[in-house]
């Protein structure tokens, strides 16, 4: 086939085989734009580095398809892609099949292959190896593939490159082992990194670590080929003023009417589930929907994905989870229920709609509430020193053959268990620690906390927050804000937008309908949280560390009001804000809570006892009283004296808490009496921790008490 017109910077025989691979993938026709031949003329060359930024859908991946055919009819070797979610990788394995590539792909969903797949690779038989970040940070990986494949590697592709940065708004420590591979690839490897969400800032950076290899060192300049970001099939908007609750019924009222199939965002894991009961509440069968989270396992994402993108279910209600990579061309609507952080991810999600089909909506249900959840982001992945010095000093004695585990860690630092793996990854990214085939080992290299830089990502992220405040608002165009905060010269008014249009688009209200709302509220205040004790004692100040004993452990408990629960909002805010006896919702609530729970009782609570973990013996003492008295329960006292605030206690590391409520509550005599032998309702006002639970649930079983089965009114995050 002689080369077209817009492939002439290909030699005719690399034209002719790029065309075939464009028309397998697109039609028969197809050619590639200019920018991609740009990309893959360059990649046919030793050396090259390039970075492509480009909006969704523009065609990113069809780049590294046509360099992968081209440089494997001259001889190179596999193509190693590092990706970042299976999803993408099982739409990566077809559209190579379609291009005529052999692709192949080791993760967890498929270890029963990796044999043959390695050999597979060995004998050079693979076109293209798919990886995840995390599977290069994995020491028998490294020592089975990456070590075999050395020297020999083809091509290496980076997608989602901006995840590769940590001024970017998806960083990933993992990601950072893409160095490693860089280092070890023979000099004269192409590197392609591709991203449709980076700003200025985050192109400069990983262009720089491209350049570098990872070495640090100057190296070969990097190609940078960046498009406008503007997407013509969307059309956004912003329904502002609702409350946490009005949200979810809004998207009740709207989805059976909004176009085709597509995805609901939530802030949280929590959010997804509780969203997901009030949409099959109302509308049961009728709009099949489905929560979709990074708690799920790989079959029952890919399960989900495979659905959504066959229009078997409405919408996915979704965490961030379900965001790079995903492919559905025709995906109709992305509603976000509360605004991510950053105007990078909100653009890299709404970029999931529209691809193929000519309209789609972007619609954003703000809040006051996000303010919150943007907090936590700004600084959640930022190493805390006092933290990381604890973490290095529990490590000390860990050796190569008695390597540190992640569950020894978190027990001996009293630190959550993904705060100890992230704070490991970051750490290994800095040369300080090292996973070997059992766990994490230190490698003897100095840690030091960058102040400025961490200052700087922190501020990067709040000014971030800033813009997505004014996107809200409804400040200016609502394309052109999410082109310029992703640096994008071609910014401007898409005239498509609610701000540029004046008015929501026909078929989106303002507000939801008001018996909707009742409904909403009343199915998710039936809804049980079930409040799974703690098996381990956290070691460190506490003293005691293990498997807490049968005889010292309560019972699986219940949470009336789990995290920021929009259905709660109001009630949560009146009690908390001065101690006082619950209002009278709060207590018929609790009732019914405990006539939904004696089903999976072992035995009948006999007495009732107030724990004011948050300090609300008023609040916490009138829960346990109207209990007492509608189920005729005995009542009994601790004796407690914390001396601290509720701040100070949420500040404390695990074993430190729990050796303040073993120090700070007793049962005394006349309770434990009281308690012996019977089952005991324990009331708790507030907790994140579950520890005051746990301890004073220990103490009472110590007491005498047969069972304790904890009732928390607010299971705070």
């Amino acid at each position: 086939m002689p080369p077209t017109a817009a492939t002439s910077a290909l030699t005719p025989s690399r034209a002719a085989v790029a065309d075939r691979v464009i028309g397998a993938l697109a039609g028969p026709g197809a050619t590639l734009r200019d920018d991609q031949v740009t990309a893959v003329a360059a990649l046919c060359e030793p050396r090259a580095r390039v970075l492509v930024v480009q909006a969704t859908g523009w065609g990113k991946s069809a780049v590294y398809w046509a360099a992968t055919a081209i440089r494997r009819d001259e001889g190179a070797g596999t193509t190693l892609v590092v990706s970042p979610l299976l999803s993408l990788m099982r739409d990566q394995v077809a559209a190579a099949a379609r291009a005529g590539l052999r692709a192949e792909t080791l993760n967890s969903s498929n270890v029963e292959e990796w044999s043959r797949i390695e050999e597979a690779l060995r004998a050079g038989d693979v076109d293209v190896l798919l990886v995840s970040p995390e599977r290069l940070a994995n020491p028998g990986f490294g020592r089975r593939v990456l070590d075999a494949l050395a020297g020999r590697i083809g091509l290496l592709v980076v997608d989602e490159a901006h995840a590769v940065s940590d001024w970017g708004h998806d960083f990933r420590p993992d990601y950072r082992r893409v160095s490693d591979v860089l280092q070890r690839l023979n000099p004269d490897t192409p590197v392609l990194a591709t991203t449709a969400t980076a700003n200025a800032r985050v192109t400069e950076d990983v262009a720089a670590q491209l350049r570098s290899g990872g070495s640090g060192e100057p190296g070969e300049e990097t190609l940078v080929l960046r498009g406008p970001l503007a997407r013509s099939s969307l059309e956004l908007s912003v329904v502002d003023r609702l409350s946490p609750l009005e949200r979810y019924a809004w998207v009740v009222d709207h989805l059976p009417t909004l176009p085709g199939s597509g995805i609901v965002y939530a802030l949280t894991v929590a959010d997804a589930h509780r969203l997901t009961a009030a949409v099959r509440a109302v509308h049961g069968d009728a709009v099949p929907v489905a929560a979709y989270t990074g708690q799920l396992e790989a079959a029952e994402r890919e399960r989900l994905e495979d659905a959504l993108r066959d229009n078997r279910v409405k919408a996915l209600v979704a965490t961030s989870a379900l965001g790079m990579g995903y492919d559905k061309p025709d995906l109709g609507f992305v509603v976000h229920v509360g605004a991510p952080p950053s105007p990078v991810s909100y653009y890299q999600q709404v970029g999931r709609a529209g691809r193929a089909i000519d309209h789609a909506h972007a619609v954003l249900l703000p809040s006051g509430a996000d303010d919150g959840v943007w907090d936590y982001f700004a600084t959640a992945t930022i190493p805390v020193p006092a933290q990381v010095e604890r973490l290095l000093e529990a490590m000390a004695d860990a050796t190569v053959d008695a390597p540190a585990t992640v569950v020894a860690l978190e027990a001996e630092t009293g630190l959550r268990r993904g705060r100890v793996e992230l704070m490991l990854k970051q750490l290994a990214v800095d040369g300080v620690t090292e996973r070997v085939e059992r766990g994490w080992v230190r490698t003897g290299a100095a840690w030091s906390y960058d102040q400025e830089h961490y200052d700087g990502v922190v501020g990067v992220r709040r000014r971030e927050a800033d813009i997505m405040r004014a996107y809200t608002r409804g400040a200016r165009c609502l394309m052109q804000l999410l082109q310029e905060s992703l640096d994008d010269p071609q910014a401007a008014p898409c005239g498509r937008c609610s701000v540029c249009r004046g008015t929501l688009p026909d078929g989106l209200a303002e507000a939801p309908q008001p018996e909707t709302v009742r409904a909403v509220a009343t199915v998710l205040r039936g809804e049980d949280h079930v409040l799974e004790p703690r098996k381990m004692w956290p070691g460190g100040a506490f003293g005691t560390r293990g498997r807490i004993a049968p005889d010292r452990a309560v019972e699986p408990g219940r949470a009336l009001v789990h995290a920021d629960a929009p259905e709660w909002r109001e009630a949560v805010r009146e009690m908390f804000d001065r101690d006082a006896p619950a209002p009278q919702e709060v207590l018929d609530a609790c009732v019914q809570v405990l006539a939904r729970w004696k089903a999976d009782w072992r035995s009948r609570p006999e007495i009732a006892v107030a724990l004011p973990a948050a300090g609300f013996a008023a609040l916490t003492g009138s829960i346990a009283d109207h209990l007492a008295t509608v189920g005729r329960l005995d009542r009994a006292e601790l004796a407690t004296d914390v001396g601290r605030s509720a701040q100070e206690v949420r500040d404390l590391t695990s074993s430190d808490e729990a050796a303040l409520w073993r120090d700070a509550v007793s049962v005394p005599g006349e309770a434990a009496s009281a308690v012996a032998g019977r089952t005991v309702l324990l009331v708790v006002d507030a907790s994140a921790s579950q520890w005051p639970i746990t301890v004073v649930g220990a103490a009472l079983r110590a007491a005498g008490a047969a069972a304790v089965l904890p009732l928390l009114v607010h299971r705070r995050v």
